[in-house]
């Protein structure tokens, strides 16, 4: 049966009058007695019109799992714990019960019986006292719904108001009606109400014994209390199962267990699962009375119990909140939601909501950037990218355990979040693409950042929730379709609108880098995997340690796990491999133990072909050993490799030619390692022996006019403050090819000094605008400007 609504009854009754009263009248003759009945029919449909009967009540609000099992009630508008149910919920044998007890001939009168209502007026005359009021279910439906006080005034009313609710409703909607308002004592109201809270259970499983007591209680509410007169209300209840018996209302055997049945109703709490989605559920859905999840109220239990015990383990640690989302990959329904780690605590602020809060991802990001480098053609798995101090316009980034390692695959590079390549990758791609993916992916407050947002969102300077980025993985599982994450079951044949931020290639490309498990975000206690399912999971911390994240999904689950402070405050030991990793270890474990071994399959068009290990490129002439790697057919770069590069030199090679100066005879063709300049700056700071190109004939006059020095410090354009009595010293420092072996400085085009290329040079500026130039000794030269001011 739907809720009553006030509303939907008046149009019903208009048309009434419209299509059965009106005609009627126009046929009317002369017989007296049908003009008068016709003209109380208007006259009643006027008056109830007038003064329609209000049938919509406040119900509590009651949140389920999706298999109908209560998650959480809240108290009514009015501050009942009057809960909405069915009528199909309240079995046939609990109605018959009601329906003898209180109104056996129901189904049959038009809201009132006669033969009751003489029957107590004759003994209330005959006892001089009013002992019997003779309420139909209908007349103390109309009661509940507006209360009078008890007098024969009030009981016309009833009478007039119970036929006007049989005019308006069915027998059915009228006894539903009833069964959601009959009192049980305090705030409890409706059947349901009282079989939640004093007996656990929902109606459709009481007892014989249980449902008899229940219906006995909204008679005296006040003197029969269950849990406080349990012993007076087995007396009635077994009055009353014998009167069932003599009207044969059950069998003889059904009543004999009924009568042996002891009573254990006490007052329960009402239940509290998912406070965090329950009160985001009736907020989305404010008038409705029962709203489904698609939570499994297992899976939620099993990861409250999990989230709560893992963050008193960390509490010593001064880290004292967590939150967990866990996603179906199939149905993008959501199976456990998680908030806090404690909603009743306050003090460390419990009733946050840390899935929907706004945090820093930390390195979380970084499988969406090097996606969409796949997607550009940039990279491949085994593109090698400059892991080496590098500066981005005056943004100088740093690994997290603030060492380089070189030349490194890209798939190396996400598998150990390094930040100088995402860095770089994001400098090529450019902050627009990632932030207009991140917006089609449904990040809303990177939405309203986008302005400000640079090459350091990608290590976290942005702001995330962990719905959005638990969406986002769910994305990556589901080849790179993003989809609104459902809250309540879908309808059978309904699709959920889904937004393509990745090809299928690259989306499987990021599962297939993120499964390895030779990576330093492996949390140190190992002995949490030893049954792990087989997932791709990627960690993030954030700037200050105040973030923890570890996303990761397979075929079936994503879960999304966020650890840390929701104050605010960094810890030392907060990390995501550390502190996240192991909790997200531990849902996968309890979850998803029986998990296929298999794994998402590759697409078709993605394919296999022999890369150059040193740079991921196709093979040279150079490239002696070859090896497989992936790659996106018609996107992924077609470049030959050019990790060496042949040089004309003397017999000894102690002289490189140009094809200028080179002599007719006696020049040698020798390979020497074409390494970028900062990569070549990282090998010699690191004291890496590197063949290095011998230096150009000093007898050739051939000026080489690009490809000058790359000035690593200062920046361009940048702004510098000094203290005119004590100047602090500016570094000048830059990168060149390998085949250089001196630099020469000059400020304001004057010469300053003659260095290595690796060689620092410090100098004290003057307060003024000031050109740096840095010349090589093979002609090249590049220039930038900086404004000095004094402080």
């Amino acid at each position: 049966m739907s809720r009553l609504n006030e509303a939907d009854r008046r149009p019903k009754l208009r048309r009434w009058v419209q299509e059965t009263a009106s005609p009627w009248l126009k046929r009317i003759g002369k017989p007296t007695w049908v003009r008068v009945v016709a003209a109380g029919g208007l006259l009643a449909t006027g008056l109830d019109l007038a003064f329609p009967i209000r049938t919509t009540v406040p119900y509590a609000t009651l949140v389920t799992a999706r298999d109908g099992q209560i998650l959480h009630a809240f108290l009514s508008r009015d501050d009942k714990w009057r809960m909405y149910a069915e009528l199909n919920d309240i079995t046939p044998a609990l109605r018959d019960a009601i329906l003898f007890k209180e109104d056996t001939y129901f189904r049959y009168h038009p809201g009132f019986n006669p033969v009751s209502l003489l029957r107590a007026a004759g003994r209330n005359l005959l006892n001089g006292r009013r002992t019997s009021g003779a309420s139909t279910i209908t007349m103390q439906t109309v009661r509940l719904l507006e209360p009078r006080p008890r007098t024969y005034a009030s009981k016309l009313i009833e009478l007039l108001r119970a036929v006007q609710l049989e005019i308006r409703l069915s027998k059915d909607e009228i006894l539903q009606l009833y069964l959601n308002l009959i009192p049980y004592g305090g705030n409890i109201e409706g059947l349901k109400s009282a079989s939640l809270l004093y007996f656990g259970k929902p109606p459709a499983l009481l007892s014989l014994a249980e449902l008899t007591t229940l219906t006995i209680i909204p008679n005296r509410p006040s003197s029969l209390r269950l849990g406080q007169n349990n012993a007076r209300i087995v007396q009635e209840r077994n009055r009353w199962l014998a009167r069932f018996r003599s009207a044969g209302l059950y069998d003889d055997a059904t009543i004999a267990d009924a009568l042996a049945e002891p009573l254990t109703a006490y007052r329960r709490a009402a239940p509290q699962l998912a406070p965090h989605l329950a009160r985001r559920l009736r907020a989305e859905y404010p008038e409705v009375p029962v709203i489904r999840s698609s939570l499994y109220p297992a899976a939620q239990a099993t990861a409250e119990r999990l989230v709560q015990n893992y963050a008193n383990r960390i509490r010593a640690l001064n880290i004292h909140n967590a939150a967990v989302l866990v996603l179906d990959n199939r149905t993008h329904e959501t199976v456990a939601y998680i908030g806090s780690a404690d909603f009743a605590n306050t003090l460390d602020g419990g009733q946050v909501d840390g899935v929907r809060a706004v945090r820093s991802p930390g390195s979380a990001l970084k499988p969406l950037l090097y996606g969409l480098a796949f997607d550009g053609g940039q990279i491949t798995p085994k593109t090698k990218l400059a892991d080496v101090p590098t500066n981005f316009g005056g943004y100088a980034p740093s690994n997290y355990d603030q060492r380089f390692n070189g030349p490194v695959t890209a798939e190396f590079a996400l598998a150990n979040s390094l930040n100088i390549p995402a860095v770089a990758l994001l400098n090529d791609i450019g902050t627009s693409t990632l932030v207009a993916t991140m917006r089609k992916a449904g990040f809303s407050t990177v939405k309203k950042q986008a302005r400000d947002l640079g090459l350091s969102m990608i290590l976290g300077g942005c702001g995330v929730t962990l719905d959005e980025m638990t969406r986002l993985y769910a994305g990556f599982a589901n080849g790179g379709v993003v989809t609104d994450g459902r809250l309540t079951p879908a309808a059978a044949g309904q699709q959920t609108a889904g937004s393509r931020i990745l090809s299928a290639e690259a989306a499987y490309l990021i599962g297939h880098t993120l499964t390895q498990i030779t990576r330093p975000d492996l949390p140190n206690n190992f002995d949490n995997s030893y049954h792990l399912p087989r997932i791709a999971w990627k960690t993030g911390t954030s700037y200050g340690r105040r973030d923890a994240w570890s996303i990761g999904y397979n075929q079936r689950y994503t879960i999304g796990v966020w650890v840390g402070n929701f104050s605010g405050v960094g810890v030392a030991e907060l990390s995501g491999a550390n502190t996240a990793t192991p909790l997200l270890f531990q849902l996968f474990n309890a979850l998803d133990y029986n998990a296929p071994s298999g794994w998402i399959r590759p697409p078709r068009t993605l394919a296999m072909r022999l890369i150059c290990p040193e740079t991921g490129d196709i093979p040279g002439d150079s490239c002696l050993n070859p090896i497989t790697d992936y790659y996106l057919m018609g996107v992924s770069r077609h470049r030959y490799c050019q990790h060496r590069k042949p040089i004309w030199t003397n017999q000894t090679g102690t002289l490189a030619y140009c094809a200028h100066c080179r002599p007719d005879s006696g020049a040698v063709r020798r390979m020497y390692p074409n390494l970028a300049p900062n990569v070549l700056a990282f090998y010699q700071a690191q004291r890496i022996p590197v063949a290095r190109i011998p230096p150009h004939n000093p007898a050739c006059e051939r000026v080489f006019g690009s490809g000058g020095p790359l000035i690593t410090s200062p920046s361009e354009g940048s702004e510098y403050y000094i203290n005119p009595r004590q100047p602090a010293e500016l570094e000048l420092s830059c990168q060149a090819p390998n085949d250089v072996e001196t630099v020469f400085w000059y400020l304001n085009d004057k010469l300053y000094r003659k260095a290595s290329p690796q060689e620092a040079v410090f100098f004290k500026p003057r307060p003024g605008a000031l050109k740096i130039s840095c010349a090589d000794d093979r002609g090249r030269h590049t220039d930038l400007r900086i404004l000095v001011r004094a402080e």
